[in-house]
């Protein structure tokens, strides 16, 4: 926790089905996007001409948040376009495993907050980081991209 930041780490997402635990937002999508077209993590990565090692860790969570151009080159691979291929961009920007959050100049209580949530994150309940999500959205509204829970996706 140095620099005054606190460490929180991406946990679990939806990707269809049953949640997917220690995936990041777009190693969740990746993952649903494969298995949905029957596609070896193999497959993908010698189209992709990226190492299945590296496929794998990007959908767990063990890489940091892929580049532009790996995104772009997975929404070719599986013909995304429009609204598709933003979301993933988008799950990509929101799919750093490790963030640090600096505190700085904030409250005493705010950076108690940070700190609390660090040390907390990994033992929530979907149903309780979904009403975080709800909170931050009503008392805190932003242009930036959110993960959402999808009903019957």
């Amino acid at each position: 926790m140095q620099g005054g930041g606190a460490p929180l780490r991406a946990r679990s997402v939806q990707g269809g089905g049953a949640p997917l635990r220690a995936m990041t937002p777009f190693g969740a999508r990746l993952r649903a996007l494969r298995r949905a077209r029957r596609v070896t993590l193999k497959d993908m990565a010698a189209a992709l001409q990226v190492s299945s090692a590296y496929l794998s860790a990007l959908e767990h969570g063990h890489r940091g948040r892929p580049s532009a151009g790996l995104v772009h080159q997975v929404n070719e691979f599986f013909g995304l376009i429009w609204d598709e291929a933003e979301e993933l961009s988008e799950l990509a920007k929101l799919s750093h495993p490790k963030v640090t959050l600096d505190t700085g100049g904030l409250t005493p209580e705010a950076t108690a907050l940070a700190n609390r949530l660090a040390d907390t994150i990994h033992r929530l309940t979907p149903q309780t980081v979904a009403a975080m999500h709800a909170l931050l959205d009503r008392e805190a509204p932003s242009e930036k991209p959110r993960l959402r829970r999808a009903a019957g996706r």
